[in-house]
């Protein structure tokens, strides 16, 4: 937990310390913005140090979606919600722990941070570095990114580097230069990370009343669903909420859980979770185990057509972000998972717009009619 004592940090003017912004008197916070981040709702819960110091932009507080139709599509009987993470600042699950890991290095004076990425990570460490001040380096696998969560690291002002080489390859690049130089790593390798991102659990809870009976979320490289099990876990000791079961959803051209070794070149149309060597892999096989929940795999087709299905219910994901939803129909048809009465929770972790290219490619060009009214109204009362 937050340490008492004194860090002694000079800290940015206008800038308050933790300790102050957590003590701040409610009548400024109210003057200032209604909601003010995860680490000024559930900075106590956090194990982070006293000196760190706040760069937010007001990420967290996501909606739970009641998806009442999709439910019925999927076979009826129970509650589903969709935490959408792609209403977050960046587009992503992805802010909430970059403000947590962003705040420490800030809070100890580092000057840059580094990432591997396959997007959604360099999006969020660019704009939050952005936030601070800092200068951002993002290294990323050539021709593997989507070009919206590339176009958002070059706005935010990171230093985009391509390599020749898989998401993997650049994290040991990363790391290896965190080492060697005073630039603060800022994947989930970063515990502060996973500090921020459990934070959507508590979200959860508090909305629900309790802990979802299931939760379902893509993995790509494990700190999501290894953050979410530390969240239910700790707000279950706190406040006797009850704990999920967790199904993993990998793509099956990428799925290194489910096949139990690295996958040396993964291939999967869902980008986000395109990792063959997940960095949390041990955690989020303990965290299915644990649970009763399990990890599964399923194909890019699945999960374009649960794309679809949440689009139709009017949430547009990227890909990697429905997988969750396709890892249930999968169960569901299965008959693997009994859900009668249950209440379930679907982590859509980015929006729509961070990926569209599966949708740009497959769209037809709009109609193009005369400017006349009765052209218009023969178009449309002719599909009656």
């Amino acid at each position: 937990m937050i340490r008492e004592k004194s860090s002694g940090i000079i800290r940015p003017e206008g800038i308050l310390p933790l300790r102050s912004y957590f003590n701040a008197p409610l009548q400024l916070k109210e003057r200032l913005v209604s909601y003010a981040g995860v680490l000024s709702r559930y900075g106590r819960l956090l194990e982070i140090p006293d000196y760190t110091i706040p760069i937010t932009l007001l990420e967290g507080n996501t909606p739970l979606i009641p998806m009442p139709r999709l439910a019925n599509e999927l076979g009826g009987g129970f509650e589903l919600y969709v935490k959408f993470e792609g209403m977050n600042p960046t587009g992503s699950f992805k802010d909430r722990g970059m403000t947590v890991a962003i705040s420490e290095a800030v809070g100890r004076r580092a000057k840059a941070v580094i990432c591997a990425s396959t997007g959604n990570t360099a999006a969020s460490a660019a704009a939050y570095a952005a936030r601070a001040g800092l200068r951002a380096i993002v290294i990323i696998p050539q021709g593997k990114v989507a070009a919206g969560k590339l176009a958002g690291a070059i706005a935010y002002g990171a230093e985009v580097i391509q390599i020749e080489g898989s998401f993997d390859d650049a994290l040991n690049l990363v790391v290896e230069v965190s080492k060697k130089h005073p630039i603060a790593l800022v994947n989930s390798l970063n515990p502060y990370r996973l500090e921020g991102q459990k934070t959507a659990a508590f979200e959860i809870c508090d909305l629900l009343g309790s802990a979802p009976d299931w939760l379902c979320l893509p993995v790509g490289n494990a700190g999501n669903i290894t953050s979410y099990w530390m969240g239910f876990r700790q707000y279950h000791r706190l406040h006797t909420t009850g704990l999920p079961q967790i199904l993993g959803v990998q793509a099956a051209g990428s799925a290194p859980l489910v096949l139990g070794h690295p996958v040396e070149h993964p291939e999967t149309v869902a980008t986000a979770i395109r990792i063959g060597k997940p960095a949390r892999a041990e955690e989020a096989l303990a965290a299915a185990e644990e649970s009763r929940g399990r990890i599964i795999a399923v194909s890019d087709e699945e999960i374009l057509a649960a794309q679809r299905m949440l689009a139709a219910n009017g949430v547009w994901v990227e890909p990697a972000s429905a997988a969750g939803i396709a890892g249930l129909a999968r169960e569901l048809q299965a008959r693997r998972i009994d859900l009668r009465g249950r209440k379930v929770v679907a982590v859509c972790t980015g929006h729509g717009m961070k990926d569209p290219d599966i949708i740009v490619r497959a769209m037809t060009n709009p109609k193009v009619l005369p400017n006349r009214y009765d052209a218009i109204e023969k178009e449309i009362a002719g599909k009656e």
